[in-house]
């Protein structure tokens, strides 16, 4: 006995029960895609902050003419890179390295009085050798890197991977926190 024909409605819906399927892997695919680019770049960017903070102390002469180095590296990575090398987003990567060095803190259970254990900053919770992955984007970070606080900075960061947010949310989150000058790290810290 032939094999029963399908109509062209059931076609219709499975078609579209297909599309819809494909649709949403291939979405799924370019969202994996773009974060692990993002992953990679942001790692290679503080690659590039610990390749130049290295290089400063190297000797106390090389850090006199630092911003001289970053003006000439600039100039001879965007002539072989093109545009994102300007001095400014150098001494970004720098003191991302810099503010991002040691991934290993302190967790919060010892400013409790627990007995201290070591545990990761939010984002570096896996590592590639010693290159921490960083989970948010460049772009995140850069913006964190504006919070001087190190309590509030940790706390932005936890929050945005949490809460999956964007860079406008987060920057929306930090202005808010700069509308309230007298506002305590500390303390809000302490009430959560």
């Amino acid at each position: 006995m032939p094999p029963k024909r399908r109509s062209n409605t059931e076609m219709s819906t499975g078609y579209e029960t297909l599309l819809s399927s494909v649709s949403e892997l291939l979405r799924h695919g370019r969202q994996n895609a773009a974060k692990s680019v993002n992953a990679v770049l942001t790692a290679t960017y503080w690659l590039v902050g610990r390749r130049l903070v290295e290089f400063e102390q190297l000797g106390k002469e090389r850090a006199v003419y630092g911003s001289e180095l970053l003006k000439r590296l600039s100039g001879d990575l965007q002539s072989r890179f093109g545009r994102g090398f300007s001095e400014r987003n150098l001494e970004q990567m720098r003191q991302f390295y810099l503010q991002w060095e040691n991934p290993q803190t302190l967790s919060a259970d010892s400013a409790a009085g627990i007995s201290p254990k070591i545990s990761q900053t939010p984002s570096a919770k896996l590592s590639l050798g010693d290159v921490p992955l960083f989970s948010l984007s460049w772009s995140h970070y850069v913006r964190l890197l504006s919070v001087t606080d190190l309590k509030a900075r940790r706390h932005y960061e936890e929050e945005a991977l949490r809460g999956g947010w964007s860079v406008r949310q987060l920057d929306r989150q930090i202005s808010t926190l700069s509308l309230h000058p007298g506002h305590s790290w500390s303390r809000r810290l302490e009430n959560h």
